[in-house]
């Protein structure tokens, strides 16, 4: 067991002492916000796929709260291009890892804020709390196969294809039709041409 594994050796059941961290993904960096349950929050930026820096920043974390030795870390993130890689990592090193359907989250329908608007690190780690006291507050995917993720990602890739041939076609038939030319030939060309792809 490496030092990150040991230093992250939790048991299962949550308890007052548990540690909670939120992360918000993007390309560049990714955002952790930790916090106890008891309203004090830490902040903390890593660049994207800084993996040991992320597990530097659990350990640190976890002194700066004086969580016990036997403490249980919960993390979320939400569901998106990133994929599962990171939840599994996070597993292996002995957090307990959720990731969460963004379209499920609670929202303040006063604030009229869209589901799809990105929530901020407190408010999801608030969330987060929420979920482990037993409040039903979003939706948590469960974890494909890493065939069946590879499955989604194809089919995700073929339909943005489709939508950009669609846009392109409908672009090219706006200018024949400027200029009196017929579209329907070039649209056969195209779904001839698709058609021979996927076989």
């Amino acid at each position: 067991m490496s030092t990150i594994q040991a230093a992250l050796d939790r048991k299962e059941t949550p308890t007052p002492g548990d540690l909670y961290l939120s992360l918000e993904l993007s390309d560049k960096n990714w955002k952790l916000t930790f916090g106890d349950g008891g309203g004090v929050v830490s902040r903390h930026t890593v660049a994207a796929g800084g993996q040991a820096r992320l597990a530097d920043c659990i350990i640190r974390a976890g002194k700066r709260f004086k969580t016990p030795a036997r403490a249980q870390v919960h993390s979320c993130y939400e569901a998106g291009r990133d994929g599962w890689w990171l939840h599994r990592w996070l597993i292996e090193l002995g957090v307990d890892s959720i990731v969460v359907d963004a379209a499920s989250i609670e929202v303040n329908r006063r604030a009229r804020r869209a589901k799809t608007d990105r929530l901020d690190g407190d408010k999801l780690l608030t969330m987060l709390i929420r979920h482990h006291r037993g409040e039903h507050v979003w939706s948590v995917l469960r974890e494909p196969t890493r065939d069946q993720e590879d499955e989604r990602r194809e089919h995700r890739e073929f339909e943005r294809l489709t939508h950009e041939r669609t846009a392109h076609l409908s672009r090219i038939g706006s200018l024949l039709v400027l200029h009196f030319v017929p579209g329907n030939k070039m649209e056969r060309v195209f779904s001839r041409s698709v058609a021979a792809r996927r076989r």
